[in-house]
């Protein structure tokens, strides 16, 4: 059987003092649900691992009863494979963005296709502290000015508004390290 490596991406993990989980124990609770080779990066809730699961809905499945089983809670996975992920890197989404120490780039995960409710991507918002790049229907690609005041704060409301409430975003620089 052909195994596939995976990245779940744990919304709300260590964020602002919530649902603090130490890695080490994310870590056991994947090897104890039969992933192999699991290792996590930063603490924000970002799992790699090998698995055998093709089937990506079943497969999240499992991990969000698993941790529920083990941490009495909710938490909301969103997974791709690594595949997936080094062909949004073969868009070059941030191409042509200049980069400065006041610039974050951002990619949000959906756990299903989305659409968003009542902009068009491309998108800038009013106070020009956040714009929405390009889109799939997966993803969406945005960055934040912090030189304009609440950039990263505004842009997830925005986005929770536009698209729900079952997505995750991560920095751009983190599904880079993911892949290396």
């Amino acid at each position: 059987m052909n195994t596939i490596c995976y990245v779940a991406f744990l919304r709300g993990i260590n964020v602002s003092g919530k649902t603090r989980i130490k890695m080490a124990d994310l870590k056991d609770v994947f090897e104890s649900m039969g992933c192999k080779n699991v290792r996590t990066l930063l603490a924000s809730g970002n799992v790699v691992f090998d698995s055998e699961d093709e089937n990506e809905k079943i497969l999240t499945q499992k991990i969000q009863s698993g941790l529920k089983n083990v941490f009495n809670r909710d938490i909301a996975v969103i997974l791709r494979s690594i595949g997936h992920l080094e062909k949004l890197q073969s868009l070059k989404p941030f191409e042509g963005i200049e980069v400065t120490p006041d610039i974050r780039m951002y990619v949000t995960f959906f756990s299903e296709k989305a659409q968003p409710r009542t902009i068009s991507v491309p998108y800038t918002s009013p106070q020009k502290a956040f714009a929405l790049l390009n889109a799939t229907s997966m993803e969406v690609f945005s960055t934040v000015d912090i030189s304009k005041g609440r950039g990263t704060p505004e842009l997830m409301n925005f986005l929770e508004k536009e698209y729900g409430s079952n997505l995750t975003t991560r920095s751009w620089g983190t599904v880079l390290k993911l892949l290396n």
